[in-house]
């Protein structure tokens, strides 16, 4: 199969971050998503980013660069892309300058309006202003950074396919298209529904490290092991702490939701852990509810049995990259070709617009096709 999305048309205009795992992820499901590049460049093949995608390189500066682009959009679907608000406006392929029937995607951190929207940021930026940031990490040290994936990835990528499908899914009934405008700084707080009604409840604190899911409670935590190595532990529920506290060979001396009690109780699990290594432990837990597994790091997760059985990953050449997601029972898409180079498509998507040899030639003699 060629994956449920084999019939959108995407095109993709190239930048950092979120908007090309978008791309990616539509590509995934086997969309034709085309990215319109700005200069030619050499293949890299660790740019996973832009696995099953084609690409364009032109200059969007001249009329005839942005004449092409137009071209391609009457017969695209989704626009995506990724700038600074005002950006495309100035290139005249703004949405007003799109057809009606195309669902244009924006990607922002701070939203297309609004007292910060022209200004620079990244991933930790934009956490930092919902309030999810100050949750993370130990009481006594600054909030470390989660990689980028909340707020690029959760708050950004994500909530921009679901808005770009779900503009999709209306356009079959109202035929017309939209602006999808996602912003990181709207996506994580969506994504915080249940930290949300914690709060109200005044079932967890306002203070990081000291709520049950922040690390504060000795079941939901990690723990080093005798190799230095990490354990995860995740016995949120009273039967899962039984499960613990039995196959680590301990007795439930007191309640697991006195907080009082949080820190001789982590303080007995952290020696006990450091008596074994993160395998030894892993052995003790296996086929068990206590919701215990290794901390593994990336070259560790590739050939775990678990994510190997589920054929979690894949190799392309020297890199590991994880298959796509999520899957189906019936249009399961077909793996991704290798990132291809920018510019690499050029020629053939221009003939595919009509272009003839001599007209290639010409928008390349005149630096369009870059």
């Amino acid at each position: 199969m060629s994956g449920p999305l084999e019939n959108l048309r995407v095109v993709e205009f190239c930048g950092l971050g979120p908007a090309p795992l978008a791309g990616q992820l539509l590509a995934d499901m086997g969309a034709q998503v085309t990215v319109i590049d700005r200069a030619s460049a050499p293949e890299d093949a660790t740019d996973v980013n832009r696995r099953g995608k084609r690409s364009v390189a032109l200059n969007l500066k001249t009329q005839s660069g942005q004449a092409v682009v137009r071209q391609m959009l009457e017969g695209a679907d989704i626009l995506i892309e990724g700038f600074r608000p005002g950006v495309m406006e100035r290139l005249g392929l703004g949405p007003d300058d799109c057809p009606a029937h195309l669902v244009y995607g924006r990607m922002t951190g701070w939203g297309q309006r609004g007292p910060w929207s022209d200004t620079a940021g990244h991933d930790i930026n934009y956490l930092a202003l919902t309030g999810a940031l100050h949750a993370i990490g130990p009481a006594d040290n600054p909030p470390p950074p989660p990689l980028n994936l909340v707020a690029d990835y959760g708050g950004g990528a994500m909530f921009l396919v679901f808005g770009l499908l779900a503009a999709v899914i209306e356009r079959a009934h109202s035929g017309k298209g939209q602006v999808v405008d996602a912003a990181m700084v709207d996506g994580v707080p969506a994504m915080m529904g249940l930290i949300q009604g914690l709060l109200a409840r005044g079932d967890i604190q306002n203070r990081r490290e000291s709520n049950w899911i922040d690390g504060a409670a000795p079941f939901y935590r990690c723990y080093t092991c005798a190799d230095g190595k990490f354990i995860s532990v995740g016995a949120l529920e009273p039967q899962f702490y039984t499960q613990l506290m039995q196959k680590a060979g301990l007795d439930e001396a007191t309640s697991q939701y006195d907080r009082a009690s949080w820190p001789a109780e982590t303080d007995r699990l952290a020696a006990l852990f450091r008596t074994k290594t993160r395998e030894d432990w892993a052995k003790v837990f296996a086929g068990s509810d206590a919701c215990v597994a290794p901390v593994l790091d990336f070259a560790e997760a590739t050939v775990h049995p678990v994510n190997v059985k589920r054929g979690v990953f894949y190799q392309e050449g020297d890199v590991w990259q994880a298959r796509s997601a999520p899957r189906f029972s019936r249009s399961e898409p077909a793996r991704a070709h290798a990132p291809r180079a920018a510019g690499a498509d050029t020629d053939a998507v221009l003939r595919s617009l009509g272009y003839t040899d001599e007209d290639v030639t010409r928008l390349k003699e005149e630096g369009v096709v870059t």
